[in-house]
């Protein structure tokens, strides 16, 4: 759902590319081997285009991973179906597509086109689980009982053919008017019951909004986007996933896992004692998960209590194993074992994790080239996250600096989302006090100088917009 929009004028994003030393195009090997994969589709020795699988991504995209079909079990309890594109079956271990994709890592999305981690006649044709076509899949089939618990796991290669490529938005309004199609009209029910399969077992999740920047035209926007029910329901079948696939990969010693260590006891205690200056209510014995969700992100003291409850989920990592297990295999934001495998199509590491679960359920043999790349792996994703993220970041900062660089000495309503010095806190000698303020209109989140109050109004005045250093900075009117 948008929340806001503001046109922003022409904007070039070469520089950033250069910066950040993005490719330009796929080596002709590399091109060469992606398009002999897509000229002769794999076969696939299980025939699954009788189910009516869909997928359920933004409007736009045609990086399509998973596809999904949702039932009732007879007896009770649900079934659900999860296919993923067999990106595998189309990259020849050793070969210059393989290789190109190691250097690459990942997808990097900048307004002005995406950066793919395939050539685009796998990433958006021959692998892309698009509608109406048949193609190569990893089909995962979970079975849960009435309360959302995973009772069985299958894993299989076959052949799909997704009926319908659907979208958030038509989702949600299909959701909102009881019309959503067969094969996710469950899909609002399981994930409910899985979301608080997770807030018991501790998970959190930050209903943050996503500040992103789109074409308009000539122009661009800069866009505020609240996360809407339906998206939360999808990512919680992604996530029932790779909980399944952990614990094949555990099951069997060896693998590649999403890690995070759980929240430290004493930052727990500095977010609670924000709560209340915040107005937020911490029952006793809710834990951070249960109170995040009941709160209204899009309201000032709530969006200062979910920025700071952001600080309690860093160290994300990935981590192989192979024979002895982690120390600490879980993933503290989801509350248990996770691993990466349902988006292969912009995530080096998912065709890997993915190769190692079939192996293991098949009761055969890691291959060579999987197990091989496995202790490799963790350095390359985080190298690879941190170039993905300074794309996003340097994309709303150049665009936010466009859009306000003729407004400086104009006072904006904003409101204050992080102080540098907690109360009672000390600030660093010879730094000016200060936060992170949101702008009400445009939708900007910047640096303010001055004594602010934590999750209150204030009136903030421009006084940088630098395209060229991608800087803008406020201070207390």
């Amino acid at each position: 759902m948008v929340i806001r929009r503001v046109v922003a004028p022409r904007i070039d994003f070469g520089a950033l590319r250069r910066e950040l030393g993005l490719p330009e195009g796929f080596p002709d090997a590399a091109q060469r081997e992606a398009d002999e994969a897509a000229g002769t589709p794999p076969s696939a020795a299980a025939d699954r285009t009788d189910v009516p699988f869909v997928t359920v991504d933004p409007a736009t995209s045609r990086d399509l991973d998973q596809a999904m079909h949702l039932a009732r079990r007879p007896g009770g309890g649900y079934r659900v179906r999860y296919a993923i594109a067999d990106v595998a079956a189309h990259v020849r271990p050793g070969g210059a597509l393989e290789e190109e994709t190691w250097r690459r890592g990942q997808t990097v999305y900048l307004p002005d086109g995406n950066v793919p981690l395939h050539p685009h006649t796998l990433s958006e044709g021959a692998a892309s689980l698009l509608p109406d076509v048949d193609r190569a899949a990893v089909v995962w089939t979970i079975d849960l009982d009435a309360d959302g618990a995973t009772t069985g796991v299958g894993l299989e290669r076959a052949r799909v053919r997704s009926r319908a490529k659907l979208d958030y938005v038509g989702v949600q309004a299909g959701a909102d008017a009881g019309r959503l199609p067969e094969p996710i009209a469950l899909l609002p029910e399981i994930g409910a019951l899985l979301t608080a399969r997770g807030l018991r077992r501790g998970a959190v999740n930050l209903p943050l909004p996503e500040q992103d920047v789109e074409p308009d035209g000539d122009g661009w926007r800069l866009v505020l986007r609240g996360p809407v029910p339906m998206e939360d329901h999808n990512a919680q079948i992604s996530l029932l996933t790779g909980m399944a696939a952990a614990d094949i990969m555990l099951a069997g010693r060896i693998g590649l896992l999403r890690t995070m260590p759980p929240p430290k006891p004493e930052a727990v205690a500095r977010l609670r004692a924000a709560a209340a200056p915040l107005g937020v209510r911490w029952p006793d014995g809710a834990s951070v998960g249960e109170v995040l969700a009941g709160l209204d992100a899009s309201q000032p003291r709530a969006a200062a209590f979910v920025d700071q409850a952001a600080e309690l989920m860093r160290g994300a990592a990935y981590t192989a194993f192979d024979g002895e297990l982690p120390e600490q295999p879980e993933h503290g934001g989801v509350a248990a074992a996770y691993a990466h495998v349902t988006a292969p199509l912009r995530r080096l590491a998912d065709r890997y994790a993915t190769e190692v679960c079939l192996a293991l359920y098949e009761q055969r043999p890691v291959p060579d080239w999987a197990r091989a790349a496995l202790p490799k792996l963790p350095e390359v994703m985080a190298a690879t996250d941190r170039t993905a993220g300074a794309a996003t970041r340097g994309a709303i900062e150049l665009a936010e600096a466009v859009l306000l660089q003729h407004r400086v000495g104009e006072v904006f309503e904003a409101a204050v989302l992080d102080v540098d010095t907690p109360p009672g806190g000390q600030s660093k000698p010879g730094r000016l006090p200060g936060g992170t303020v949101a702008l009400d209109s445009p939708a900007v989140r910047a640096r303010c100088t001055g004594e602010l109050p934590l999750g209150e109004r204030i009136r903030v005045r421009l006084t940088t917009a630098d395209p060229v250093a991608r800087k803008v900075l406020f201070e207390r009117a």
